[in-house]
């Protein structure tokens, strides 16, 4: 049996209601779920909401209701858009949630108990929006010369007593971590800049404050809440059952991968694994940071009145199509841009032309000319036997590689590479000249097509689930099989030989057209 697999989103902050950057990271989280499954793993798939902190409070407070009302509300939106994009969680996390709040105070004890925590006051500076502390050298300059946080934030001086972590203490069993595990951290920009933030030393954390008391409360010392980081980072363990030695603890901790903003990598990269440390749990055994995605080269910001609601996206170009490009338009690890012509294009050149194109055109086929039933092989020529050699190439090299190294541009790339090698094979035979001149090369054509399509659809399966379930519903292709490693040539001498019947065939994706205000 395959090893079980744990993938993490970060879990959203619900200040506001999602936007296109929380759709990208939990596509992307759960095509890489779903390639595990695949392969026959056992997967845990967690995404969420971290529902604590200061800027839920003051957003509430200036909303006048309550922290509480503020985030049941906001979560529901993140939960309702990810059910929307055919997300496949196994548990949809939120920090209010009574058992995590056990766990926070669990792992809180464990590092007390190390002799990593001790009380002091805390002054300096803090940005409320990232929710993070900043040293003074860390600061830039804004526009009026206010300081700002390394990611463009306001920042203001903080002064009350605090619980410290002794981070400082970690700073050479980080760097000896990120020395022996070179893929803790990638892609490897994010792993250098991590190191260098380390090796230009570590200061202790302020992990409690005492000016508001909406988060997890300390154990001990309850005027204090916990920083909202300590806690938030602590789901990854709740989802899993701790601090109980659950067997899903055993099955699934140390966690396989978090994948998370490019933002938040030093929570991820530093505190965390400090905390484990302390803590003497396990450390996950990878962070991955992907870049930005940006509206025409910039990020989404309601100032600039261009942010685009992710309902929107997926009522206008259908929910697997917008899947499709996110993960097909720009390598992942980097920011990348999106337009809607740019959704525009690749859904109707690709899916509907390439991909969707092929598919209904062998199946109409094979219904007007052999009465609906897969027809049979009657010996393969070159040619058949050249786009099944770059078929399995494809969808059991390339493909399932790509998707293993979360490289989901290239997966695609080469998915696409096969679907145009399809269209190619069923021009130059013609299976619709056939009919009359050679009946039983045109069953072989048809034949060779139909097993192509069913690989093709298995290897996009993760990216495009509902539209490729639907397709190989269509085509009689059961579930057991939907697998990298199915027995495509068995398989289909049954499915020749059965009673199975296609029914009419439908588009499986309509082009879009966009009119002049969607395309300035």
């Amino acid at each position: 049996m395959p090893d079980p697999y744990y993938i993490t989103t970060a879990i959203h902050y619900p200040n506001g209601k999602p936007h296109i950057g929380h759709a990208y990271e939990t596509v992307a989280a759960d095509v890489a779920a779903r390639f595990q499954r695949l392969r026959g793993r056992q997967v845990r798939f967690q995404t969420g909401t971290d529902e604590h902190g200061l800027k839920m409070a003051q957003k509430a407070r200036d909303l006048g209701i309550t922290p509480r009302q503020l985030a049941d509300e906001m979560s529901s939106h993140f939960r309702a858009l990810f059910d929307r994009l055919n997300i496949s969680y196994d548990r949809f996390f939120r920090t209010t949630e009574d058992d995590h709040h056990r766990a926070s105070q669990a792992i809180w004890q464990a590092m007390e108990a190390h002799g990593d925590l001790y009380l002091d006051r805390y002054e300096g500076w803090y940005s409320v929006r990232d929710e993070a502390y900043y040293d003074e050298s860390e600061l830039v300059a804004g526009e009026g010369g206010d300081k700002l946080s390394p990611q463009g934030t306001p920042v203001e001086w903080t002064v009350e007593e605090s619980w410290f972590f002794r981070l400082s203490k970690y700073q050479e069993p980080l760097l000896r971590h990120y020395r022996d595990n070179p893929e803790f951290v990638r892609p490897a920009t994010r792993l250098n800049e991590v190191r260098s933030f380390v090796e230009g030393g570590l200061r202790d954390l302020s992990i409690s404050r005492t000016s508001f008391d909406w988060g997890v409360k300390v154990p001990g010392a309850e005027n204090h809440v916990m920083y909202v980081w300590v806690d938030a980072l602590t789901n990854y363990l709740t989802g899993v059952g701790y601090p109980d030695d659950t067997e899903e603890f055993r099955t699934f901790w140390p966690a396989d991968l978090h994948l998370i903003g490019k933002d938040i990598v030093r929570f991820h990269a530093v505190y965390w694994p400090a905390f484990l440390m302390s803590a003497g749990i396990a450390l996950p055994k990878q962070v991955f940071a992907h870049g930005f995605i940006l509206n025409r080269g910039e990020k989404e910001s309601k100032s600039l009145g261009n942010v685009t609601d992710p309902h929107e996206l997926a009522d206008r170009f259908g929910v697997d199509a917008l899947r499709y490009f996110l993960l097909r338009e720009f390598t992942f690890g980097q920011d990348g841009n999106y337009s809607l012509e740019a959704i525009a294009n690749r859904a109707n050149s690709e899916l509907a032309n390439g991909f969707g194109n092929l598919a209904q055109r062998t199946l109409s086929l094979i219904y007007k000319n052999c009465e609906g039933s897969p027809p049979p092989i009657n010996g393969h020529t070159d040619a058949d036997n050249a786009l099944f050699d770059a078929l399995e190439k494809t969808t059991r090299q390339e493909m399932p590689e790509a998707y293993g190294k979360l490289a989901f541009a290239q997966a695609l790339e080469s998915w696409m590479g096969a679907v145009y090698a399809c269209n190619a094979y069923i021009d130059e035979q013609a299976p619709w000249a056939l009919r009359k001149t050679d009946p039983a090369r045109m069953q072989t054509v048809l034949a060779t097509l139909y097993i192509a399509i069913a690989l093709l659809a298995v290897a996009a399966l993760p990216v495009m689930p509902e539209s490729m379930a639907r397709l190989l519903d269509s085509m009689g292709f059961s579930d057991d099989l939907r697998t990298f490693d199915g027995a495509w040539s068995h398989w289909y001498s049954l499915l020749a030989e059965s009673d199975f019947r296609l029914d009419k065939p439908q588009g499986l994706f309509p082009r879009v057209e966009l009119d002049e205000s969607e395309a300035a």
